[in-house]
This record gives structure tokens, sequence and C-alpha cells, in this order.
């Protein structure tokens, strides 16, 4: 039975394959993140991080355990669910502002809509542009953006039709650093206004301490929650804020939790 959580995940487990080929992805892995809130999920390479991811939007079954997303047990893929990647993935023959404007021609009740009051649905989109920093761009195609602004571009995608849930895998994960900790503070300012649920897998631990309200840190294979910290550190916080001794104190755990586990 689900709780008050919005994502519960309850004792799960998850093989890929089957007999001598099978591979134990994560192993009783519980945890509940908050209707609203922004956690991060981080851990060493081949943790089942992006398997996390997965099984929370239903696009691989957990073999044993329970997750539930509001008050639906996942059994099959989830919809509404707003989802970026490392790559944007933007259609290059769609405008930015097409590409921004496509969960409204996929997603209910907007598909049924968007014919009738398309001006209103533009208008949103020019808005997104705006509030990200693109509001000249809108009429520019993928390939004339630079990587920053293309994902910029994806995660206004993401957000367009207002999910609840936003599935955020290594998203900055392609960029140069001085791009990363910009969109850092594009992807805050854009949590804060939608206050969405977000769940962000990176390799990044300043990131993950700068835009979480909490982080959670994986076992080595199979992943389990091993750590879990809060980030009380008041929003917004700029980059200013990851020089501070606190911010500072908060990356040095979680890289100490993790350094810990890789070698036991």
């Amino acid at each position: 039975m689900p709780t008050g959580n919005f994502v519960s995940i309850r004792n799960v487990s998850l093989i890929y394959g089957e007999g001598e080929d099978s591979i134990l992805a994560v192993q009783d892995l519980s945890l509940e993140i908050e209707k609203g809130e922004f956690v991060a999920v981080v851990g060493p390479s081949g943790c089942g991080k992006s398997s996390l991811m997965k099984l929370v939007t239903g696009l691989v079954r957990a073999t044993r355990g329970e997750i539930y997303v509001g008050d639906q047990r996942v059994l099959d893929p989830i919809r509404g669910v707003g989802m970026a990647f490392q790559n944007p993935t933007l259609m290059p023959w769609r405008t930015t502002l097409a590409n921004i404007m496509l969960p409204f021609e996929i997603v209910q009740p907007h598909k049924r809509l968007i014919g009738r009051d398309r001006a209103r649905y533009v208008a949103q989109a020019e808005q997104l542009l705006a509030t990200v920093g693109l509001r000249q761009f809108g009429g520019k195609f993928p390939w004339e953006l630079s990587g920053g602004m293309q994902q910029r571009a994806n995660l206004c995608r993401a957000v367009i039709h207002q999910p609840e849930l936003l599935m955020l895998d290594e998203p900055f994960g392609a960029l140069d650093a001085f791009t990363r900790e910009e969109l850092w503070s594009v992807m805050q300012r854009v949590w804060i206004e939608k206050r969405f649920t977000g769940v962000l897998v990176t390799h990044d631990l300043r990131e993950a301490a700068f835009l979480a309200d909490r982080v959670f840190v994986i076992s080595p294979r199979p992943g389990r929650v091993i750590y879990e910290t809060r980030i009380d550190i008041p929003r917004p916080r700029t980059l200013q804020t990851t020089f501070e001794p606190r911010f500072v104190d908060i990356v040095h755990a979680l890289r100490e939790r993790i350094s810990q586990e890789l070698t036991v």
C-alpha cells in the first residue's frame, strides 16, 4: 500500500538475464521521496543508478519488491513523467519552439486541446524559453544552438507539460564545466517555479549537493542505499554557495562514503 510519499521504493531487487549469465543490478533497495522534493542519487559506475531510473518509470519491472508513484503501483511504463538525458535528443527538423511543444502533441489532455487553443500553448512554451534564457532562439533549429542551449531546450521539453515527476539521468554530463555549472542554476530556477518531484542521477557530487534537498548514495553492484544526507542549505543557491564551508563539508562526506565502499 502507498504511503504519504510520492515515490516509494520498497525492498526492490532487479535481476537482468537468467541462469549463469544473470546480473543482480540492485538488491533490497528502499527509499522514499516526498511530493515536490528534489533528490539526487550518486554512486560509483555500475551501481544501479540508471536501473533505478528504469524501475521508477516502469521501463523495467522489479524482480522483487514494490514501487509506487503516487497511488499507483508501477508495473508498466508510467504516463506523464518528464525525462531528460545526457544527450538532448532534439529532433533536428523541428525548431526549438516546436521541439519544446512536442509533449503537448502527445500527452493528454494537451493533445486533445492544442488544436483549438494553440496560441495559449505557444505562449506557455515561449515563456518557458524566456525562463531558461532562450527567448530569442525559438525559431532556431537544434544544429544552430550550442550544446548548453540544446540542453536548456531539452529541459524545457521535459517540463513543459507540467509533469508531477521529472527524471534526470546525467543531464549535464556531456557539457563543459562552465556550462554545466550555469545550467545548475537554470535547473534550480525551473524547479523553484514548477515544484515538480525531481530525481537526479549524477556522478557529480557538487551537482548533487547544489540541486538536491536530499542525496542518496548507492553501493557498488548490487546497488542499495548505504547513506543519505539532507542538504540543509537555503535556496536559491548560487555558485558562490559551492565554496562555502558547509557545502564543501557535504561534498567531502559524500565522497568519503563512496570511497569507503570502494575500498571494502
